[in-house]
Protein backbone atom coordinates (compact mmCIF):
# COMPACT_ATOMS: atom_id res chain seq x y z
CA UNK A 1 0.00 0.00 0.00
CA UNK A 2 1.30 3.70 -0.70
CA UNK A 3 1.95 6.07 1.78
CA UNK A 4 -0.94 7.45 3.28
CA UNK A 5 -1.12 11.22 4.53
CA UNK A 6 -3.52 12.28 7.10
CA UNK A 7 -3.68 16.19 7.87
CA UNK A 8 -5.40 16.35 10.68
CA UNK A 9 -5.88 18.98 13.71
CA UNK A 10 -4.93 17.74 16.97
CA UNK A 11 -7.96 19.23 18.68
CA UNK A 12 -10.75 18.37 16.20
CA UNK A 13 -12.83 15.00 17.36
CA UNK A 14 -13.50 13.84 13.97
CA UNK A 15 -9.52 13.69 13.68
CA UNK A 16 -9.52 11.74 16.38
CA UNK A 17 -11.78 9.07 15.54
CA UNK A 18 -10.11 8.72 11.66
CA UNK A 19 -7.07 8.30 13.50
CA UNK A 20 -8.02 5.65 16.22
CA UNK A 21 -9.63 3.80 13.15
CA UNK A 22 -6.92 3.65 11.20
CA UNK A 23 -5.05 2.30 13.90
CA UNK A 24 -7.74 -0.22 15.13
CA UNK A 25 -7.60 -1.54 11.10
CA UNK A 26 -3.76 -1.66 11.72
CA UNK A 27 -3.38 0.91 8.97
CA UNK A 28 0.00 2.58 8.75
CA UNK A 29 -0.19 6.37 7.63
CA UNK A 30 1.92 9.69 7.77
CA UNK A 31 0.12 12.27 10.27
CA UNK A 32 0.51 15.99 9.55
CA UNK A 33 -0.71 19.10 11.39
CA UNK A 34 -2.95 20.85 8.95
CA UNK A 35 -2.84 24.22 10.26
CA UNK A 36 1.46 24.06 10.40
CA UNK A 37 1.43 22.25 7.25
CA UNK A 38 -1.41 22.58 4.78
CA UNK A 39 -2.18 20.50 2.07
CA UNK A 40 -0.11 21.33 -1.08
CA UNK A 41 -1.89 22.35 -4.24
CA UNK A 42 -1.41 19.27 -6.12
CA UNK A 43 -3.01 17.81 -3.06
CA UNK A 44 -6.05 20.25 -2.91
CA UNK A 45 -6.59 19.69 -6.78
CA UNK A 46 -6.70 15.97 -6.23
CA UNK A 47 -9.07 16.21 -3.32
CA UNK A 48 -11.16 18.87 -5.74
CA UNK A 49 -11.34 16.11 -8.57
CA UNK A 50 -12.24 13.22 -6.19
CA UNK A 51 -14.99 15.48 -4.15
CA UNK A 52 -16.18 17.14 -7.02
CA UNK A 53 -16.95 20.23 -5.37
CA UNK A 54 -14.79 22.83 -3.86
CA UNK A 55 -16.97 23.52 -0.67
CA UNK A 56 -16.06 19.67 0.21
CA UNK A 57 -12.74 20.44 1.04
CA UNK A 58 -13.24 23.25 2.51
CA UNK A 59 -13.99 23.64 6.48
CA UNK A 60 -16.88 25.61 6.16
CA UNK A 61 -17.82 25.32 10.54
CA UNK A 62 -14.40 27.21 10.77
CA UNK A 63 -14.12 30.94 12.11
CA UNK A 64 -11.90 31.86 9.94
CA UNK A 65 -14.01 30.93 6.93
CA UNK A 66 -16.75 32.73 8.70
CA UNK A 67 -14.67 36.43 9.55
CA UNK A 68 -13.35 36.05 5.78
CA UNK A 69 -17.03 36.01 4.47
CA UNK A 70 -16.17 33.23 2.10
CA UNK A 71 -20.08 31.92 2.20
CA UNK A 72 -20.89 34.97 -0.38
CA UNK A 73 -17.83 34.76 -1.73
CA UNK A 74 -17.07 31.18 -2.51
CA UNK A 75 -19.31 30.85 -5.33
CA UNK A 76 -17.40 33.96 -7.43
CA UNK A 77 -13.81 32.70 -6.31
CA UNK A 78 -11.74 31.10 -9.26
CA UNK A 79 -10.43 27.37 -8.09
CA UNK A 80 -6.80 28.64 -7.39
CA UNK A 81 -7.64 31.96 -5.70
CA UNK A 82 -9.20 29.54 -3.34
CA UNK A 83 -6.60 27.36 -3.23
CA UNK A 84 -4.34 29.97 -2.90
CA UNK A 85 -6.66 30.32 0.54
CA UNK A 86 -6.30 27.14 2.07
CA UNK A 87 -2.19 26.75 1.27
CA UNK A 88 -1.94 29.71 3.49
CA UNK A 89 -4.35 29.13 5.80
CA UNK A 90 -4.72 25.29 6.98
CA UNK A 91 -7.62 25.62 9.61
CA UNK A 92 -9.72 26.62 6.27
CA UNK A 93 -9.06 22.58 4.95
CA UNK A 94 -11.76 20.64 5.88
CA UNK A 95 -10.42 17.67 7.99
CA UNK A 96 -9.30 15.59 8.18
CA UNK A 97 -7.89 15.57 4.47
CA UNK A 98 -6.03 12.74 3.17
CA UNK A 99 -4.21 11.77 0.21
CA UNK A 100 -3.80 8.18 -0.65
CA UNK A 101 -3.88 5.68 -3.65
CA UNK A 102 -3.53 8.74 -5.74
CA UNK A 103 -6.71 10.51 -4.67
CA UNK A 104 -7.42 13.19 -1.84
CA UNK A 105 -10.44 13.72 0.12
CA UNK A 106 -11.59 15.50 3.06
CA UNK A 107 -13.94 14.32 6.26
CA UNK A 108 -14.12 11.02 8.29
CA UNK A 109 -16.38 8.76 6.87
CA UNK A 110 -15.32 4.56 7.65
CA UNK A 111 -17.02 3.00 5.15
CA UNK A 112 -15.69 5.61 2.38
CA UNK A 113 -12.24 5.35 3.66
CA UNK A 114 -12.26 1.35 3.50
CA UNK A 115 -13.39 1.46 0.17
CA UNK A 116 -10.51 4.20 -0.88
CA UNK A 117 -8.38 2.79 0.74
CA UNK A 118 -8.29 -0.61 0.14
CA UNK A 119 -7.65 0.44 -3.99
Amino acid sequence: MAEIKVYCYVKCGTCRKALKWLHEEEIPYKELPIRETPPSLAELKKGLKTEGNIRKIINTSSKDYRDLGLKDKLADMKPEDVFALLQKNGNLVKRPFVVANGIAWAGFKPEVWKERLSS
